[in-house]
C-alpha cells in the first residue's frame, strides 16, 4: 500500500473516535497537511455518503510528532436532512493538537461558475522541482510536484502543479484527502516571499496557525492539479495566504485560506 493511502487508513476506537498512523522522522514535528487530511477522513466516517464535504476550518494548537499515531475524536454537532456538521479534536498521548469543524451537505441545483481559464504553464513541460524546500513529512516518491514563482505583475504568485504517481482508488473522498495533505506544503511561504524571504532560509519563525478550505467540486489526485497562492496581507508577525485549487478540467475545485506565523527570529 502507498504511504499516502496508508495515512488515510483510520482505525475505529471507542464511540466516534478514530486512530490514524503517523508519518515522518520520529522526534521531528509532523507535517500539518497530515492533520488536515486525517481530520476530514475522520469526520466523513460519521456522515452518510450522500453528504459530501463543503468546508473545513482547523486550528493548530500545538505541534505534533512525526511517526506517532493521532487520535481523532468526532462530535456530531448537527445532523439535518441535507446537511451535517462535525467537531473534531486531534490528540497525541492526551495532548490536544488540533481543533476543527467540518461541514457536509447533499448537492443541490443552482447557478454555477468557477472556471479558472487558460493555464499560464503546461505542467508536462515544466521541470520536476519537488516542493519549495525540505519536506520530510511528505512521501515525495509518490508525488510529482512542479512549481513556478511569478512576480511579473508586481505581486508574488506561486503556481504549484502536483499529482500522485501511485494508483488511487475511485473513492472521491480519498482524492480530496490527498489534496489536503499535499497542498499544505510551504503554503505559508507566500507572505515571506513578498518581502524577499523564504521558509527554507529559516530567518523567521514560520508555520500554519489556522486553515480554512471550502470544497466546490471533486478533484482527481492522480491527474494534474494547480494550487495558485498569493498573500494579500501580513502584520503583527502573521501572514495570510489565499489559494485556489484547480483540477485538471480547468475548474476551481477548492478555495483555501491560511494564516501563519512569520515572526522574525530574535
Amino acid at each position: 500500500m502507498s504511504e499516502l493511502l496508508r495515512l488515510l487508513g483510520l482505525r475505529p476506537a471507542a464511540g466516534d473516535a478514530f486512530v490514524a498512523p503517523g508519518y515522518g522522522p520520529e522526534g521531528k514535528r509532523a507535517f500539518g497537511g497530515q492533520f488536515l487530511a486525517q481530520t476530514l477522513a475522520a469526520a466523513a466516517r460519521t456522515v452518510d455518503d450522500a453528504k459530501g464535504p463543503t468546508s473545513l476550518h482547523l486550528q493548530f494548537l500545538r505541534g505534533g510528532l512525526g511517526g506517532v499515531d493521532t487520535t481523532y475524536d468526532v462530535e456530531r454537532l448537527y445532523d439535518g436532512r441535507t446537511a451535517a456538521t462535525r467537531r473534531v479534536l486531534g490528540s497525541q498521548d492526551g495532548r490536544t493538537l488540533i481543533a476543527a469543524t467540518v461541514s457536509f451537505a447533499e448537492p443541490m441545483v443552482g447557478p454555477e461558475h468557477g472556471e479558472y481559464g487558460e493555464l499560464a504553464h503546461d505542467p508536462d513541460l515544466l521541470e520536476p522541482t519537488g516542493p519549495a524546500g525540505p519536506a520530510p513529512g511528505l512521501p515525495l516518491d509518490e508525488l510529482d510536484i512542479r512549481y513556478v514563482d511569478d512576480r511579473s505583475s508586481g505581486e508574488f504568485v506561486r503556481r504549484m502543479f502536483w499529482r500522485t504517481t501511485v494508483s488511487m482508488p475511485d473513492e472521491p473522498l480519498a482524492h480530496l484527502c490527498v489534496a489536503l495533505f499535499v497542498t499544505d506544503v510551504y503554503l505559508i511561504d507566500a507572505p515571506l516571499q513578498v518581502h524577499g524571504f523564504s521558509m527554507r532560509e529559516r530567518t523567521h519563525r514560520s508555520g500554519t496557525i489556522d486553515a480554512s478550505v471550502w470544497f466546490h467540486r471533486p478533484v482527481r489526485a492522480d491527474g494534474w492539479n494547480l494550487l495558485e497562492s498569493r498573500s494579500p496581507a501580513a502584520t503583527r508577525g502573521r501572514g495570510l495566504v489565499t489559494a485556489s485549487l484547480v483540477g485538471d478540467n480547468g475548474l476551481i475545485a477548492a478555495t483555501m485560506v491560511q494564516e501563519g506565523l512569520i515572526a522574525a527570529r530574535e
